[in-house]
């Protein structure tokens, strides 16, 4: 798989340093390099990268301005390379799949394009699995049904129910009241909304029996619901807060940020 690339920076000197920590990348090609958001939003469009460096503050058109101009197409993915930290939450909000400090550390741009093949993985096969229900939808109906009961199947694998035995009692924790889970050694505290229970598990096995399009991992020791969160707020070195309806605060850790721009859009 190709990464098709644009490198979008003021700076020339900006971009040739980009190019030069890409080029051990062998699986990204550098199609586009722009020098200002106009000729961004119109190489884009034309081009229809898979991915997009954003420099945050250019004259003119800056990177968010850049982002806004190419939504009435499919937008590629987005990363944003500034000197400015202040910009993270707005990153964020702007989906992008990860925001790096200039100048470009070698391990972080690894993480990123690791994260960025994740992504379009994810991408192309939900687009195949649509190119195939609509193709047996019109060469064989009762095979499009089958298909779908079977996505259906894969949803319902997840755990509803958890028991939970703790202090003599057991206790039988719908999962979709969980807020968050913070683990402890070998032992995961749950957290409900009027509860917290202790589990002896793995946060690995338990993140396994967890439905990922709810529950995601946003620091090394804990798993937070999605469906409770109402606030993210923003902390130092790139961290942020999830804050969820209880008004309990969850700490986002820097290699989880990407999770963040799942859900706030």
């Amino acid at each position: 798989m190709t990464i098709r690339t644009i490198i979008v920076d003021d700076e020339k000197l900006a971009i040739q340093g980009l190019q030069l920590r890409l080029e051990p990348f062998e699986d990204v090609e550098i199609i586009e390099t722009c020098s200002n958001g106009r000729e961004a939003i119109r190489k884009i469009k034309t081009e229809k990268p898979d991915l997009v460096f954003l420099d945050i503050q250019m004259p003119g058109f800056d990177g968010f301005s850049v982002v806004k101009g190419v939504m009435e197409i499919e937008p590629p993915l987005f990363v944003f390379v500034t000197a400015y930290q202040e910009h993270a939450i707005r990153a964020f909000e702007a989906n992008a799949v990860n925001y790096l400090m200039k100048p470009v550390d070698e391990d972080k741009l690894a993480d990123t394009l690791e994260r960025v093949r994740i992504r379009l993985s994810e991408k192309r096969s939900a687009e195949e699995a649509e190119k195939l229900k609509n193709v047996l939808s019109e060469v064989a109906p009762g095979a499009a049904e089958e298909y779908a009961e079977g996505e259906g199947e894969s949803a319902d694998r997840f755990e509803k129910l958890i028991n939970i035995k703790d202090r003599g009692q057991i206790f039988r924790v719908e999962v979709e009241s969980i807020e968050y889970i913070e683990a402890a050694g070998d032992y995961m505290c749950i957290y409900t909304g009027d509860n917290s229970l202790i589990l002896r598990e793995t946060m690995k096995d338990l993140e396994r029996r967890l439905d990922p399009r709810r529950f995601q991992r946003v620091h090394r020791s804990a798993i937070v619901n999605l469906n409770q969160v109402r606030q993210v707020k923003p902390h130092t070195n790139g961290e942020c807060f999830l804050v969820l309806d209880s008004g309990a605060e969850v700490k986002v850790s820097r290699s989880y940020r990407d999770v963040v721009a799942r859900f706030v859009h």
